[in-house]
């Protein structure tokens, strides 16, 4: 039998996904009990290096029941995600040492699984260096500054190599939560997960709901002016010579800088800002697809879906499909 242990780390952590995981394992423990079968894990445990850990000033606490020190041998390690638009830095900071017992225990054989940033926790221990991760779509940008030696791929819902799991953002946590019980209990008790706790099981990414705000956080000026530029003439031909001349900056130079300060070419982060307007459009609207296509600044139809799908990995039909109150309701022209 193998022992499981829920971190509770100091900082903001997430009660939700710790309760949530906690739960599902506890259940699928019992539901195990009642088809006969012997326990897979035989502990259960939420550990930490506090007694107490209090989030949202105090209005909810966690209570871990063991000391990590106290645990010598463990087979799974689950990382929660932290609070939104808490003190990543300081996170990282307070928790050195349980950093150290997950490599420790890494080492002993412990497989680690992050829930959504749990993910800067995990990456601070070196463990993903090289290896492919996934977060958040919403913290990609600064997970990327912080950890560049990491492969993001931020439009995973779950990456898994070499013992070391991760996961998207928000309550696709729990997608990761069944692919591990899956693994530890099998298809069955999987299924019977999904249907309990009403999660879709197998989905595989998160960039239908990815939202494309720019990548505003660097201190570029050239690259912003680049920027506001791009996003105010996104539905015309834009030319990025002519821009590079504009902004006094050879083409090979601000394609760099582009790059440094937005993960993305110059060409890539205008594609990526029609799709945006694109998206909005099919979300809010009742136009065709067609008319949607020129409006962004496509004047093929096949180059306009490629792009697309390429993107949110969903058609434009598909996609309004899903995010369209009144597709739902009644049918919208192509």
């Amino acid at each position: 039998m193998k022992h499981l242990t829920i971190l509770v780390p100091d900082g903001q952590p997430n009660p939700v996904t710790i309760i949530s995981t906690y739960m599902a394992f506890i259940q699928m423990e019992k539901h195990r009990q009642l088809k006969g079968g012997n326990p897979i894990f035989s502990q259960i445990v939420l550990a930490g290096i506090s007694t107490k850990v209090d989030v949202f000033n105090g209005l909810f606490s966690v209570t871990p029941v063991e000391h990590i020190s106290k645990i010598k041998k463990t087979d799974l390690i689950i990382i929660p995600a932290f609070l939104p638009q808490t003190n990543t830095g300081l996170n990282i900071q307070l928790n050195k040492n349980i950093s150290s017992w997950i490599i420790s225990q890494y080492k002993r054989g412990a497989e680690i699984a992050s829930l959504c940033t749990g993910a800067f926790l995990l990456a601070s221990t070196g463990l993903v260096d090289g290896r492919k991760c996934s977060i958040h779509w919403n913290d990609a940008h600064s997970f990327r500054q912080m950890f560049p030696q990491v492969d993001l791929v931020a439009d995973h819902v779950i990456t898994h190599e070499n013992g070391l799991y991760t996961s998207g953002g928000a309550f696709s946590f729990m997608n990761l939560v069944l692919y591990l019980v899956e693994k530890y209990y099998g298809r069955e008790l999987a299924i019977l997960g999904s249907k309990l706790f009403q999660v879709d099981m197998d989905r595989q990414s998160q960039s239908p709901y990815i939202i494309f705000k720019g990548q505003k956080t660097h201190d570029d000026e050239v690259v912003h002016k680049a920027q506001d530029f791009l996003e105010r003439n996104s539905a015309d031909k834009c030319s990025i010579e002519k821009l590079a001349k504009k902004l006094a900056v050879s083409r090979r130079n601000l394609d760099r800088r582009f790059f440094k300060a937005t993960g993305n070419t110059p060409v890539e982060y205008l594609q990526r800002v029609k799709v945006e307007s694109a998206k909005k459009q099919l979300e809010t609207s009742r136009k065709s697809v067609s008319e949607i296509m020129y409006e962004t600044g496509y004047s093929d139809m096949r180059t306009f879906r490629d792009m697309f799908r390429r993107i949110t990995g969903l058609s434009p039909m598909e996609y309004r499909n899903r995010f369209n109150l009144e597709a739902l309701i009644s049918p919208i022209p192509n």
